[in-house]
């Protein structure tokens, strides 16, 4: 994610993606970045080693079919490459920050690319910046890299050693996928906080932040990254590396509430059925006397399954999505996000028309997008409008790479339920609790930090800047 500036947007967090040793190897990661979509929209990068040992690199701002022309991507030949898919945030936009990074140095070229957040970023540039570095960007990506060639004991030793002295070094959430001539190494925080995943495809491998990019090529998936681990693949196939003793498996919640798409599996749980059980979970902590059941598209749409099968209510498409509008969480203003509301999402009068509803979704951030659907199915005839909500009350900002709001553009943070539900025009509203959130997944640990506000790590600066309110 990017530095210094603290994002005031809900967005979705990177995708990263690799493969090796599988010829045309860029046209691949092309697909598994295609596939990997929805975790940024607004710039892309591709970086190969052709049979020589040197590194190419195509990236540009926009969408992977805009970026990634066919005599362009031709150019990017060998067996081994890696990618990435962003957002940028309020600070951090322009084509310097978009991924993969490549770096130059002689003791050998390499390219990275990052999913998360470093919160010690600032501390850490300052730093390098005092001991001589010179920063291209305003990504806290870049200072790892900066770690590795500069920071380290272990300048004869092989890059390894380098790479687990930098990783040692950063506090915050982070999949790293590091390419040099020979191999990659793909890298998880210790806490376990992003997803990244392994798969087999003939005689070589990819690197996913999601499993649903390796159905589209057709790979085997074999493992997850742990928390604390680098995974060195190379001519000698897989090898593990601990870097850290410390491992917590605190995935973000938000993956499966939010974030990841309905087939991909998280550390063994299929996101569909962690979304549908949180349906199921949500009609025992909160039913609602109603005719039917209307989930939000797309993401709330498994939660709305699940909460109409346990309640014995027929589930309906009461709203159509335009799917070629952008979410509308990146408009750069209020009245665009407004206007985008509009564009993006339409009741269906014939459904919703003198029917009592049930609408689920996943989140409440602002409140503006709730309080413009329930006035919309009013407008289409709903009598009476439910919102359940298969997450609880958003109250804290994350600054984990999903970096969701400042405290007081936070509806929760300011609101109790009742004043939200006065805020969006419901007639009834309940969230899922924080203990149903676990039993959904059949996990003891998620990190719940936006829910709770019991951060898995030091935040340093990070709050301070966040607290518009004094909370704290």
């Amino acid at each position: 994610m990017d530095f210094p500036m603290i994002d005031r947007e809900l967005h979705e967090e990177c995708g990263v993606f690799g493969v090796y040793g599988v010829p045309d190897a860029s046209t691949l990661v092309y697909y598994g970045l295609h596939a990997l979509q929805h975790r940024g929209q607004e710039g892309c990068g591709i970086v190969s080693v052709d049979d020589t040992g040197r590194l190419r690199r195509i990236k540009g701002e926009g969408l992977v079919t805009e970026v990634f022309k066919e005599p362009a991507l031709a150019t990017l030949g060998g067996s081994m490459a890696i990618g990435h898919v962003r957002y940028s945030t309020s600070g951090g936009g322009g084509i310097e920050n978009v991924q993969p990074f490549m770096f130059r140095h002689n003791t050998g070229d390499f390219a990275l690319a990052h999913n998360g957040n470093i919160v010690n970023s600032r501390q850490l540039r300052d730093h390098l910046e005092n001991r001589g570095s010179l920063f291209q960007s305003s990504s806290d990506s870049e200072v790892f890299a900066h770690l590795i060639k500069k920071e380290t004991k272990f300048r004869d030793r092989p890059r390894i050693y380098a790479i687990v002295d930098a990783l040692n070094m950063l506090e915050g959430a982070f999949a790293f996928v590091v390419m040099t001539a020979n191999r990659i190494y793909a890298c998880r925080d210790k806490y376990g906080l992003r997803p990244l995943s392994i798969g087999r495809l003939g005689e070589g491998y990819v690197v996913s932040s999601e499993t649903c990019a390796f159905d589209v090529l057709g790979a085997e998936f074999v493992r997850d990254v742990e928390p604390g681990e680098i995974v060195t693949i190379d001519a000698h196939g897989l090898r593990s590396t601990d870097y850290s003793h410390y491992k917590r498996r605190q995935m973000c919640a938000m993956e499966y509430i939010y974030f990841a798409r309905p087939d991909s599996d998280i550390e063994g749980c299929n996101v569909h059925a962690f979304r549908k059980e949180s349906g199921r979970q949500l009609f025992r902590e909160a039913p609602a006397q109603a005719d039917i059941v209307v989930g939000v598209p797309d993401s709330s749409l498994s939660a709305a399954m699940g909460y109409a099968e346990a309640g014995g209510l027929p589930y309906e498409m009461g709203l159509i999505k335009n799917k070629y509008i952008a979410r509308t969480f990146i408009q750069p203003s209020q009245s665009m996000r407004e206007k985008g509301v509009r564009m993006k999402l339409s009741a269906v009068r014939s459904i919703v028309r003198g029917k009592r509803v049930v609408l689920i979704d996943d989140s409440i951030v602002r409140g503006t997008t709730s309080r413009r659907i329930v006035g919309m199915l009013r407008d289409a005839g709903a009598t009476e409008v439910h919102v359940r909500i298969a997450s609880p009350p958003m109250t804290d900002p994350c600054f984990y790479g999903v970096d969701t709001s400042t405290y007081d553009e936070l509806i929760s943070a300011r609101l109790d339920i009742e004043g939200v539900r006065r805020e969006i025009g419901c007639d009834t509203l309940a969230f899922l609790s924080e203990q149903a959130l676990y039993a959904a997944g059949g996990r003891s640990e998620l990190c719940t930090a936006c829910f709770t506000g019991r951060y898995p790590t030091a935040l340093y600066t990070a709050r301070e800047e966040a607290n518009k309110d004094g909370k704290f």
